[in-house]
């Protein structure tokens, strides 16, 4: 009897990929840094993936860096933009909140694009050499998104700037943290040798397709993948899960729960810049909408004006169904935005307002936060390709593109495999089609 019933534990472990002896306390907690104006929310679909493949939820850590974007420069303060030090000092306080709530000795650090120096900063000089076991960095600029010696010394993005010079001193790769590089080949627009993508069309960059490398580390190179993809894709995930478990994933698709539940933070801009600082007073409306047109089913299915925290969960979601959040806050103008299904619970569903933007008549937005469209993907609206796109231009740049009409058309934005129905709002409010993949 015992036989057989270990026969059958043990198929459940070939099945799922998880050894019999696994619980919580197996797998070391990971810390997740999003890069510059990002939200830890961008790390929803990637934790999804982990979750499917049988990683603890308790033991996943997405940070939320209140003043998201870097300034200009590192020294000089400015109004909701973080240095250096900010930076790393947020993720020094989520690693000491992960070992507190997991009794771990250590965590492992996975970060995207800005986030990739930040971890760094923080492991040599902010206290984590020894809290942290591993690191898995994507889409960096170690070396630089520009090498300019003679100006802009105060931008963390400069490869001869005070900030990166300082990092990249000996020891590179501090000494028992293994370091796994995920990069592009040359399809990363912030690794490029022209200066086209950060204004400067025409003039070399000093960067080149190998700058997110650092010697000694574990360099993998995704091809075709774009800056974000590096860090959110399913080949990227599958990277990111065999580093840390040494077994390949079971799964790079997310396997659905049968009662999601959804919260998250609604934030805004500040000094032309994003914020992930609460929105207090802010009021969400969600409705459930007809996949095929966008339109409202019914009545409110959730309801709620957020306080202090900017907080505005939780929502028992329906697995199967896309929804339309409505956020009204003081100054700003009605936001509309356009979500799919969720398949999995999340307390990362951030909402981000956006200022009312100029001169444009009706119309809808359709962002890809994990990805930029490109030439070779299936990005349209209403079956017409995004008119953002130049289909001369191989490296993916566009991560938002705007399709005008009437108030109340419908919109189907279609990237790829995944299709999301909008409509287009009155005159003066915002709406978005936010898609997952």
């Amino acid at each position: 009897m015992f036989s057989k019933l270990f026969q059958v534990l043990a198929a459940i472990v070939m099945l799922f990929g998880i050894p019999m002896t696994a619980h919580s306390a197996d797998y070391p907690p990971i810390v997740f840094v999003h890069g510059d104006s990002d939200t830890a929310g961008i790390w929803m679909v990637q934790m999804w993936r982990f979750e499917s493949n049988g990683y603890p939820r308790d033991r996943l850590f997405p940070v939320d860096i209140s003043h998201p974007s870097a300034r200009g420069d590192d020294a000089q303060p400015e109004v909701n933009r973080s240095s250096t030090e900010d930076a790393a000092r947020a993720v020094s306080a989520k690693v000491d909140e992960a070992l507190s709530k997991t009794k771990a000795a250590k965590v492992v650090l996975i970060a995207n694009s800005r986030g990739c120096q930040t971890s760094r900063n923080y492991v040599k000089n902010f206290g984590g050499k020894d809290k942290v076991s591993a690191m898995i960095l994507s889409g960096c600029v170690h070396n630089g998104v520009f090498v300019a010696p003679d100006f802009a010394l105060g931008s963390e993005y400069n490869g001869a700037g005070h900030f990166l010079k300082a990092l990249n001193e000996a020891p590179v790769i501090p000494d028992g943290i293994p370091v796994t590089i995920i990069r592009s080949d040359k399809f990363d627009l912030y690794s490029q040798p022209d200066g086209k993508f950060i204004g400067n069309p025409g003039k070399p960059t000093g960067a080149s397709f190998e700058s997110p490398e650092l010697e000694g580390a574990d360099n993998r190179v995704l091809a075709g993948a774009d800056h974000r993809e590096t860090g959110y894709s399913p080949e990227a995930f599958a990277i990111m899960f065999k580093a840390i478990t040494g077994a390949e994933p079971k799964t790079a698709t997310v396997t659905p729960e049968e009662a999601p539940i959804l919260s998250g933070k609604i934030s805004g801009f500040d000094n032309n810049a994003p914020t992930n600082m609460p929105l207090t007073g802010a009021k969400l409306t969600i409705y459930a909408t007809d996949k095929a047109t966008g339109s409202e089913t019914g009545e409110p299915v959730h309801d709620v004006t957020v306080g202090e925290d900017g907080r505005w969960g939780p929502f028992n979601a329906k697995p199967d169904q896309t929804y339309e959040f409505v956020i009204r806050a003081p100054g700003l103008p009605v936001h509309r935005i356009y979500r799919s299904a969720f398949p999995r619970s999340s307390d990362i569903v951030n909402i981000r307002l956006y200022p009312a933007e100029g001169g444009e008549g009706p119309g809808i937005g359709v962002m890809r936060p994990r990805g930029y469209f490109g030439p070779d993907d299936i990005a349209t609206a209403n079956g017409a390709a995004f008119a953002e796109i130049d289909r001369n231009e191989p490296v993916p740049h566009v991560w938002k593109a705007r399709v005008s009409g009437g108030p109340g058309e419908s919109v189907i934005a279609r990237f790829n495999d995944e299709t999301l129905a909008g409509r287009i709002p009155a005159q003066g409010e915002i709406a978005w089609i936010e898609l997952t993949y």
